[in-house]
């Protein structure tokens, strides 16, 4: 298994819509397998594909508590079939969003549809923050990062603090390869 560089925003490959997955076989599960690795390396709870540089639609989450056992849940092809009008707001962050964490409103509960690495179909009803993590998740699939979200002056702020911090380490990269005068 292998740790998959996560992209960072504002690269726009982040920004795509992901294609659905058709073939169910072996290297969708070394993938799946890959990701798993790459999101707990990282601490998260949830990665996408596009956030892998993969344009397909899957996405890894595993919500265990600091005390529970590791529950991995690999979903292909998710998708929000139905919301609640009631709305909940939550703190979120992202991966592919280093160090930022905002309140986020979103819709309580979420019915989604999804299949297993077998290409089986299965549907549930999710409420609290693996109904935030779904929607959150399936965002990436669409283009769309949390920070879509927020107003537009907090959106700003977040991605040019990214854009600041990629130049200045590409600039001591820079500095480190110049040989000495």
């Amino acid at each position: 298994m292998a740790i998959l560089p996560i992209l960072k925003a504002p690269d726009p490959r982040l920004t795509k819509v992901s294609r659905p997955v058709e073939q169910f076989d072996r290297t969708l599960a070394e993938l799946a397998q890959n990701m798993l690795e790459t999101m707990y390396a990282a601490n998260g709870i949830g990665l996408a594909a596009p956030q892998v540089d993969v344009q397909q639609r899957m996405v890894v989450m595993d919500l265990h508590g600091e005390d529970e056992p590791r529950n991995p849940q690999i979903l292909v092809n998710p998708e929000v079939l139905d919301a609640s009008e009631e709305t909940a707001t939550m703190s979120e962050g992202c991966l592919s969003v280093p160090e930022a964490y905002e309140e986020v409103e979103r819709p309580a509960r979420v019915t989604v549809r999804y299949q297993d690495l077998d290409g089986v179909t299965r549907t549930r009803e999710c409420t609290g923050l693996e109904a935030v993590c779904w929607q959150h998740e399936i965002d990436h699939l669409d283009g769309v990062l949390f920070v879509d979200h927020l107003t537009r002056l907090t959106r700003d702020r977040i991605i040019q603090r990214l854009v600041k911090e990629k130049r200045l380490a590409r600039r001591g990269r820079d500095r480190t390869i110049r040989p000495a005068a």
